[in-house]
């Protein structure tokens, strides 16, 4: 089921200065997400996708275009019913939003104040995402004596107080530090999973979109230029920058100074292993090689799983006596596609 659905939006501002041409922020975008997802956008700076995310929560109104929630147009809805909707939609933010005046227990109680619940449901329903968020202990303290992660999860958790449906989160590790960043996002993914929460999260880290989503929509100047499961994305990526975010964090096949420098440090024929799942495995590669009495090693790549998925390179470099070097590549190359960098034998 669909549950947040943008169809044909264009978001423009205003000129910035005097005699300047409109600012198009979004620019003819449609994306559907479903019930349960996790659905990642990613882009650099200027990409729309902040645009995006307050068009879903209507901070923003579109141009042209709808933006449904739950199969509602809420593109015209008056601030009695926009009130209802955002009760629905949990934010969490890159640098917190926290009150430093507040403790932690009353941050995560401050939007069930503002709907006006009564207090002993507040105090249970803090308690609730307290243990939830593994901050029981710190329920007295205050913003400043937080971490940067503490701090994440005390937004998580004011984010989830009133129960919503949705949770968009806006650069939400792009304060923290690695480590961090995976305790954070691992508890995201518990969100999803045990709480069933549809998770919008916009970034311009792939590595959080490979940790965290399900599927991925990249934007380019307000447009979305490709989507689709995160594995497909990674693995096959079809619009170059796209390609520039996957080789952020995907090892690729060697070429120029790469391969030039490989071909310093390591004798013999540099060759390329395509891993993917459902080929041939690289056992049968390696034992192939192995039987023509070369020696050979990994060099240069690796392997990535995403969602228990497989893919990646390897790339080899195979040193022996140049007849049994021709053998084993020709005995491997029967099980996978060998590729060869550099021809000089």
């Amino acid at each position: 089921m669909t549950l947040i659905r943008l169809s044909g939006v264009t978001k423009t501002f205003p000129p910035q200065t005097r005699g300047a041409e409109p600012v198009v922020a979004v620019d003819d975008v449609s994306l559907a997400v479903a019930a349960g997802e996790i659905c990642g956008i990613i882009g650099y700076s200027g990409a729309g996708k902040s645009t995006v995310l307050r068009l879903v929560n209507a901070l923003e109104t579109p141009s042209s275009g709808t933006v449904e929630i739950d199969g509602v147009d809420i593109t015209g809805l008056g601030e009695r019913e926009l009130r209802r909707l955002r009760g629905d939609i949990g934010m969490i933010f890159q640098q917190f939003n926290l009150f430093d005046s507040r403790t932690v227990a009353g941050n995560i109680a401050y939007p069930l104040e503002v709907a006006g619940r009564p207090r002993a449901e507040i105090r249970a329903r803090v308690d609730e995402l307290l243990e939830f968020v593994g901050l029981a202990a710190k329920a007295r303290n205050y913003p400043e004596q937080l971490s940067g992660g503490q701090k994440q999860r005390v937004g998580i958790a004011r984010a989830l107080a009133t129960n919503p449906r949705i949770l968009l989160a806006d650069e939400a590790t792009s304060a923290l530090d690695p480590d961090t960043t995976q305790e954070v996002l691992a508890l995201l993914r518990r969100v999803n999973a045990e709480l069933g929460v549809t998770i919008v999260v916009i970034t311009h880290e792939m590595d959080v979109i490979r940790t965290l989503a399900d599927r991925v929509v990249v934007m380019e100047h307000g447009r979305i230029i490709e989507e689709g499961p995160v594995f497909d994305i990674l693995s096959a990526p079809r619009h170059p920058a796209t390609a520039r975010f996957v080789a952020s964090i995907i090892e690729d096949v060697p070429s120029g100074d790469d391969l030039a420098a490989l071909r310093a440090r390591h004798p013999g024929r540099i060759l390329t292993l395509d891993v993917r799942e459902g080929a041939a495995a690289q056992s049968d590669v390696f034992a192939a090689l192995g039987a023509h009495g070369v020696r050979f090693e990994v060099v240069h790549g690796g392997i990535n799983d995403i969602g228990g998925r497989v893919f990646g390179h390897l790339t080899l470099a195979v040193d022996g006596e140049p007849a049994a070097v021709d053998r084993a590549i020709a005995a491997a190359s029967a099980f996978a596609t060998l590729i060869e960098e550099d021809a000089r034998g």
